[in-house]
């Protein structure tokens, strides 16, 4: 099929549902990152089952959340919700100790108006440690924003840094910082992020996102070679050691639903935002330690070696790609930048649906997607907003797309009209951040056409072709 081209980006928005993941989901990852916390859920019995379903399958050691139920009496306003939270968050400090409770709203809190931020600050005088409230329910688009309301939160517990330290002071705050870093990197005990020579080479640079240790450490020393020095990130492993922010402290985003933590670190902190593509996949870990180097008026060195060695790594799993067509049908916010990351590999786009987008915060993301298009010599592919299902899987049947990106519950209805599929929600999960994670996203992509290549060898052909 003949596919229409076109030389800029195409914005769409659809009124469809939306069939993403509840953002209370968060918890999953986020209690992990966050090592000295706990999450209390309050809502339902529906939401705890929907936690009980969605984090029963993960392998951990046992979980650091908590489900709040509320029953007749509380929304009917019977009960006293204060003393009611008040003797779980008691029980919780008795017997996991944390240093933060994380209280997460759900969709009935905000029904029944329960106050959760008048509660929050008298209760936290009461029982010692910080009580954080984030409305993580779904009134938002995707599950991924979760995150987002959470790390928005634990921006205003974010200590002030001085913009006035000069000299050694500053140097020796900068230097105590990076001690910090040192720690929370330290995977392995023999790793560590020496502080660097000259503090004044770069001003106070905050990464915000969670990514797991191992991934972060890596970051920090792609940034560390070009003598950029993170002076905190946003989650921190430990709640005590969350990074100073204000006036003069550079931010910049790993992943694009953050769009809400953007916008409090800047209205609120006064921080200055980096707009960089996100570094996802080896193009865009590349833009993006090169959008940093410019803020910094750093000359930034050995990156397109770099860049090349993984795709040279990565030519084992082109060579299944090139020609290749995909559709993304909206999910987790990360479609823009897979999508730009495919390209690059050698696939054509058909579409990028996509829950939210702010083109604001997207905007260098989007601006890389234009150029990777151009350089590819390939069609832009349509972006829509909210796109409605139904209208998709009748584009999917007209295009004939080799892939579809989607969530699990299109999967299995895609894979019975013999369109390969790919959970998006694997892509939340995998560790795809750097240089070094390439092969794990392009991995992902590849498996199922992988499963059909071995199918074809044993000769089951008629499990693989399309109808005609």
């Amino acid at each position: 099929m003949s596919v229409k081209t076109s030389e800029t980006l195409t914005f769409e928005c659809e009124t469809g549902n939306y069939h993403t993941f509840c953002p209370i989901s968060c918890v999953a990852w986020l209690y992990q990152k966050i090592e000295d916390s706990f999450f209390l859920v309050v809502g339902t019995k529906t939401c705890g089952y929907f936690l009980q379903n969605a984090l029963g399958v993960m392998i951990f050691a046992e979980p650091r959340y908590a489900m709040a139920e509320l029953e007749e009496g509380d929304i009917s306003a019977q009960l006293n919700d204060y003393e009611e939270l008040k003797r779980l968050c008691s029980q919780i400090i008795k017997n996991r100790n944390p240093s933060v409770i994380i209280w997460i709203g759900t969709c009935t809190t905000e029904i029944i108006k329960m106050d959760l931020e008048g509660m929050a600050p008298e209760l936290e005088n009461e029982i010692g440690i910080p009580v954080i409230v984030a409305r993580a329910n779904g009134l938002d688009y995707a599950f991924t924003q979760g995150e987002d309301t959470v790390l928005a939160a634990m921006v205003h517990r974010c200590a002030e840094r001085n913009s006035y330290l000069l000299g050694d002071e500053r140097n020796q705050t900068v230097q105590n910082q990076a001690s910090q870093d040192s720690f929370l990197f330290s995977g392995n005990k023999e790793e560590t992020l020496e502080p660097i020579m000259n503090p004044k080479k770069n001003p106070p640079l905050v990464i915000f996102g969670s990514l797991p240790s191992s991934v972060a450490f890596q970051l920090g020393l792609e940034l560390k070679r070009q003598s950029i020095q993170v002076s905190g990130w946003l989650p921190a492993q430990k709640y005590n050691n969350l990074p100073l922010l204000g006036n003069g402290v550079y931010v910049c985003g790993v992943n694009p639903f953050l769009s809400r933590t953007a916008t409090t670190l800047m209205r609120r902190r006064k921080c200055r935002l980096i707009g960089a593509p996100f570094p996802i996949g080896p193009d865009g870990t590349r833009a993006w330690i090169e959008k940093i180097c410019s803020v910094f008026d750093i000359e930034p060195r050995g990156l397109g070696e770099r860049e090349g060695q993984v795709w040279e790594s990565l030519e084992d799993y082109l060579n299944l790609v090139r020609g290749k067509s995909v559709f993304f049908m909206g999910d987790n916010l990360l479609e823009v930048s897979l999508a730009r990351f495919l390209i690059r590999c050698g696939m054509i786009v058909y579409e990028i649906g996509i829950p939210y987008m702010d083109k604001r915060y997207q905007a260098a993301e989007l601006a890389f997607l234009q150029n990777t298009c151009g350089n590819m010599c390939v069609p832009m592919p349509r972006i829509v907003e909210k796109p409605d299902n139904y209208n998709q899987i009748q584009r999917m049947r007209e295009l004939q797309p080799d892939l579809a990106i989607t969530g699990m519950a299109h999967a299995n209805p895609l894979e019975a009209r013999k369109i390969n599929t790919k959970w998006s929600v694997e892509f939340t999960f995998a560790q795809i951040h750097g240089f070094t994670n390439a092969r794990d996203i392009i991995e992902l992509v590849t498996r199922s056409l992988r499963r059909n290549n071995g199918l074809e060898d044993f000769g089951w052909t008629s499990l693989v072709k399309r109808d005609k």
